[in-house]
């Protein structure tokens, strides 16, 4: 008789919260949600991505669904090893497609080959030389690629409120970016901005608060009715706000 092999209860246990973490997945927090709309400034089909800080790796995976061959970096190795496990070990994708390394931005070059696409959402700001690392983006970047940069809204009363890090130890080492600063930083090293959207509008930014203090006191899984009742603020949210949460830019790389 030939013996069959029976998943142990650690196997079946960890694909119950795989399951259930692909189901949540970007997460609670809802303007992380809001960022997927971004995805239409994106191209598609095969070319080569890169996400800079990819935190739990959702936008990484999105660009592997698209068509991309992605190169994923953060430098926090328990979120690389998470992501290696959930999405190269768990759901099966190549590490020849999706790749995640353990890397800070100012490395970013040491990955030693171009890319069409790069994003780097809600990271820049944590970076206190943000011109060496868009530097680093342009030369990364095949002529006519794209960097796609989201960012705080430097404008937010939320951001000028806080205290700034200026030891890089993890925090916001400013309190974002504006239009003119953008500017300011990507025009000078070859890049051309070609469309600016607004991410987090009044409606958005007050259930994110809300959102977050209720996570706060009762933690993640028993704030999950409360975040689903708020999920309709991510869909209606728009890209005129006055002064939105964050600031989002597509810059292409000319010459």
């Amino acid at each position: 008789m030939v013996a069959q092999s029976i998943p142990n209860a650690n196997s079946r246990s960890s694909d119950v919260f795989n399951y259930a973490r692909r189901s949540l997945m970007p997460g609670f927090d809802l303007c992380t949600r809001r960022r997927v709309k971004l995805q239409r400034h994106w191209q598609t089909g095969p070319r080569r991505f890169l996400d800079a800080g990819s935190g739990n790796g959702w936008f990484s995976y999105l660009a592997y669904c698209s068509g991309a061959t992605v190169t994923a970096i953060s430098a926090v190795g328990g979120e690389i090893e998470k992501a290696k496990h959930f999405y190269n070990h768990w759901m099966g994708i190549p590490d020849e497609r999706l790749s995640f390394r353990e890397l800070n931005f100012y490395q970013v070059e040491s990955l030693g080959f171009k890319f069409d696409e790069i994003i780097c959402y809600e990271a820049l700001e944590h970076v206190r030389d943000d011109v060496r690392v868009a530097m680093s983006f342009h030369r990364l970047l095949n002529p006519g690629g794209v960097l796609h940069l989201c960012c705080p809204n430097a404008d937010h009363p939320r951001w000028q409120a806080e205290v700034l890090d200026h030891d890089e130890r993890g925090g916001h080492v400013r309190a974002g970016y504006t239009d003119e600063s953008y500017r300011n930083l990507l025009e000078p090293l070859g890049f051309e901005i070609t469309a600016v959207e607004g991410v987090g509008g009044p409606l958005l930014s007050k259930a994110e608060l809300a959102l977050s203090k209720v996570r706060n006191r009762f933690g993640d899984l028993l704030s999950v009715p409360f975040a689903l009742s708020l999920l309709p603020t991510v869909w209606l949210d728009g890209t005129t706000a006055a002064c939105p949460f964050s600031l989002y830019v597509k810059a292409k790389k000319i010459g």
